[in-house]
């Protein structure tokens, strides 16, 4: 499975002509992705039929801005359509924020989730792991260390080695780059996210549908 970061609609069309499996709906990539607004929410929804994952993230770090912020933004998402959603918090220890994420998941009941890139950037991924996999998502996004995912390989085996009995998808992600996913499939990694590996211009330029297709022959 290939997800891919998408900005905009013009971002949904490109990587689902690539062939991409499912997108990562985001905002503010200087800030590692940011909630998007809800007109570029709709945007994309009716740009694409592909699931689309919509992150719930209001500020930088891993900590919450305003939970109740977070909740009232879940409840509209929810009303323009999403479905899908992406979050994960820590606290000021680097433990994973179980009080945060369960209030606000109270907003997603039915919704499919990934816990994301929190995990990797918590004090103990792998203690991190065993609580986060009990708390519904069906995906976690880890690249093992917040340095990417050649300094985590380490940790990511470790990940990909629990997920079957855990009932939790690693979709591996955090500087991928393409000569890892053969490394990766071989120890049972199936799902991968890229960003701007599909954007030959960096951030400020637009997906393209010829990269995408590159990384989904390979996945």
């Amino acid at each position: 499975m290939l997800e891919v970061i998408v900005l905009d609609a013009a971002d949904a069309e490109a990587a689902q002509a690539g062939g991409a499996h499912r997108l990562e709906l985001v905002a503010d990539m200087a800030s590692d992705g940011l909630t998007p607004p809800p007109s570029v929410l709709t945007s994309v929804l009716a740009a694409t039929d592909l699931p689309v994952r919509v992150m719930l993230r209001d500020a930088t770090g891993f900590g919450p801005g305003s939970v109740d912020g977070l909740r009232r933004t879940a409840a509209e998402l929810r009303e323009l359509g999403a479905s899908e959603f992406v979050l994960g918090f820590l606290t000021p220890e680097g433990e994973v924020d179980e009080d945060t994420v369960t209030a606000v998941l109270a907003e997603l009941d039915g919704c499919r989730w990934t816990f994301h890139r929190a995990l990797d950037n918590s004090a103990d991924p792998l203690a991190a792991w065993s609580v986060v996999a009990k708390l519904g998502c069906d995906t976690v996004l880890a690249s093992g260390s917040p340095k990417g995912v050649a300094d985590g390989l380490p940790v990511l085996h470790e990940l990909i080695a629990r997920q079957a009995a855990d009932g939790v998808l690693v979709l591996v992600g955090g500087g991928l780059q393409a000569a890892q996913v053969a490394p990766l499939k071989a120890v049972g990694a199936t799902g991968f996210h890229v960003g701007g590996a599909v954007r030959p211009s960096g951030w400020s330029g637009p997906v393209s549908a010829e990269v995408v297709r590159t990384w989904a022959d390979l996945v």
